[in-house]
């Protein structure tokens, strides 16, 4: 079973802190976020086990560092599509893009030569507002 194992925010672009909760609000975001302004990356996704590749090349990685909002483990996030509905926690998001395009290098690529964001991570909207912790279930409802 899916479920959520970090929660991460952070009031300006970039890397993100762990939290020990956080609220998704419907049409915005995470609540306190510096991507809570609406569109379609209000927030994002990415898979533990992704983070700890990267973790078993020799680099030390907290949660947030590629500045994903929530971190789940057992579901393979890069394989789901644009439009499916995911219950997370007491929230629901819509998938709205897989991976994204990176017009400048991150800290985390100079730091380590890649970043998997691009290519394993996914931002939604949510659409139904909840708060959201570590050890919730994720689950794709639709």
């Amino acid at each position: 079973m899916a479920k959520v194992k970090a929660t991460c925010l952070s009031q300006k672009k970039g890397r993100k802190s762990e939290v020990p909760e956080i609220y998704l609000e419907a049409g915005l975001g995470a609540a306190g976020d510096f991507h809570a302004q609406g569109g379609e990356r209000q927030v994002s996704l990415l898979n533990e086990e992704s983070i700890e590749k990267m973790r078993q090349k020799g680099f030390k990685l907290g949660h947030g560092a590629f500045g994903e909002n929530i971190i789940t483990q057992g579901l393979n996030l890069s394989s789901l599509q644009i439009g499916q509905i995911i219950k997370i926690g007491e929230a629901e998001v819509c998938t709205s893009r897989i991976g994204k395009e990176c017009l400048e290098r991150c800290a985390i690529y100079y730091q380590t030569g890649d970043c998997i964001m691009p290519r394993e991570g996914i931002f939604a909207r949510v659409v139904k507002s909840g708060k959201v912790k570590p050890g919730d279930l994720v689950e794709v409802i639709k």
